[in-house]
């Protein structure tokens, strides 16, 4: 090995360079963090994996810069319909085809291997970003000074060490990482087979629809997603008496297929059982080494929020990291992450369980709480976001760890283009506020209601003068009055991040 003083250091290493690390890696490249990405695999997993991603997830690909670059490869989800075996709705769950708060659509449709080449290729803009595939991970320590991660090049067999401060594992389910942070897991209950069937459509099929539909039938529960241009995915309940493998043959596959379409009407990319998992780690954190994306957490895919809440999860840790390396902030700082992130995250899980078991009892009533009954109609679902965990929000404040909303500015931009991956401090006037320069130096942004015209409105339908927006676009704290204006400014400056404000 070499020796450790002329180990190349970084100040963060990521494992894993899926759409997780890949993003925590764009977001690190925005905080001028300096940062090595490892990846095992020599290419992108070309076969479709996630499928859906949210308008909280789209803003932060805005933060990185690559929105625009991600819209040509989704399409807009109408959303899903739970239908029982005889075909009628039991339960909706539209979703609006009309911008959210959060200045994006509710619900996109992507093929993963597309997401994950517009993630990647948006590293080469970074030049203290370096991306290292065929690299295996085999070994980390740490110290007070930092910590090494030894790796293999797989295309000649090197052993390489590297320094960095911070290891961040977002190298999933079987996380290294993770074992060597020496986490156990919380165990939610829900562990079913479920068979994963994609295809290509060779015809149009334009009665399969647009929704994705729950198909809640006893004998044997299945989900249909329709994908980006040709692609359809069916996922179907494996019965505990069959065989997987046996289940995933062709001739089985179109057998269970026959029902919505047949060989002549599509080609069959991929058939595989899966075991979908609920399960949480119980530390996120072991002082260096951190977890991040299916790492930390594996849910149901029934609400399609496994890949958002990695994003949301590389949202939260980007800017906390980028405090402590470039802004002196105390590593306690780190210690929020889990706090915040895994409350909001066990919210989701245990929601896709209800549905799961909607899915396969039709139990409405008991297994949905979040559904509002209807006359005449079937149950309306409405999701809704959760809260941050404690964390840095000021909770006595109004809306405290709530999502802010994005606010268009007068010459028609979306106002996180001109904030970027910052503290925002929103207000109706920069009037009653303390020098913009000790803002500026704490690195905070101030929109005004004169900036863009629904700020304005916005404070007054809360009751507040107003509001600090942290760089994951979650509410810090708010302010109804002077005294709690003064309190959000000490908050801030100096620096926005440093945790014993809070």
């Amino acid at each position: 090995m070499q020796d450790k003083l002329a180990l190349e250091e970084f100040d963060v290493v990521i494992v894993g360079r899926g759409p997780v690390g890949a993003t925590l890696a764009n977001l690190l490249g925005v905080c001028g963090v300096r940062t090595l990405v490892l990846e095992r695999e020599a290419q992108t997993y070309h076969l479709p994996r996630a499928v859906h991603f949210d308008d909280e997830c789209m803003r932060v690909f805005q933060s990185i810069g690559l929105a625009d670059a991600i819209l040509p490869h989704v399409i807009l989800s109408p959303g899903m319909h739970f239908l029982d075996a005889d075909g009628k709705m039991l339960l909706d769950w539209s979703r609006p085809q009309t911008l959210t708060p959060m200045g994006w659509n509710l619900s996109y449709r992507f093929h993963q291997p597309d997401l994950e080449d517009v993630l990647i290729s948006g590293l080469a803009r970074w030049p203290h970003v370096t991306l290292r595939s065929r690299c295996d991970v085999f070994a980390l320590d740490q110290d007070e000074a930092g910590a090494r991660v030894r790796y293999e090049d797989l295309s000649n067999g090197k052993l390489t060490e590297v320094g960095a401060s911070y290891v961040v594992g977002c190298d999933g389910a079987r996380s290294l990482v993770r074992r060597l942070i020496g986490s156990g897991m919380d165990d939610l209950g829900f562990h079913e087979r479920w068979l994963v069937i994609d295809v290509l459509l060779k015809r149009n099929r334009d009665d399969l629809g647009d929704y994705s539909l729950q198909h809640c039938d006893p004998r044997r529960p299945a989900t249909y997603v329709r994908g980006t241009g040709t692609r359809r995915r069916w996922e179907i309940t494996v019965l505990r008496d069959e065989d997987s493998n046996e289940i995933a043959q062709p001739t089985k596959v179109w057998e269970l297929l026959s029902r919505w379409i047949t060989p002549d009407d599509a080609k069959l990319e991929r058939a595989a059982v899966y075991t979908f998992h609920s399960v949480i780690a119980q530390r996120w954190r072991n002082d260096r080494l951190l977890i991040a994306g299916d790492s930390a957490h594996q849910t149901p895919p029934f609400l399609g929020q496994g890949m958002c809440a990695g994003i949301r999860d590389a949202a939260n840790l980007a800017w906390k990291v980028g405090a402590v390396i470039r802004g002196g902030a105390n590593a306690e700082l780190l210690d929020t992450y889990q706090s915040e992130r895994q409350p909001h995250v066990r919210e989701f899980i245990e929601l896709a369980i209800r549905l799961g078991g909607v899915i396969n009892t039709k139990a409405i009533e008991a297994g949905l709480a979040a559904g509002q009954e209807r006359q005449n109609a079937p149950v309306k679902l409405e999701v809704k976001k959760p809260l941050l965990g404690p964390g840095l929000a000021l909770g006595d404040l109004p809306l405290a760890g709530h999502l802010a909303p994005q606010f268009t500015l007068a010459d028609s931009r979306p106002s996180d283009d001109e904030t970027g991956y910052s503290h925002v401090l929103l207000v109706e006037s920069a009037a009653t506020l303390p020098s913009s320069a000790s803002l500026s130096q704490a690195g905070v942004k101030v929109l005004t209601a004169g900036d863009a015209e629904g700020i304005g409105p916005w404070l007054r339908e809360h009751g507040i003068t107003a509001a600090l927006v942290r760089p994951d676009r979650y509410v810090r704290g708010t302010a109804r009055n002077d005294a709690e204006l003064d309190r959000l400014i000490t908050v801030i400056t100096p620096p926005a991040y440093v945790p014993s404000a809070a």
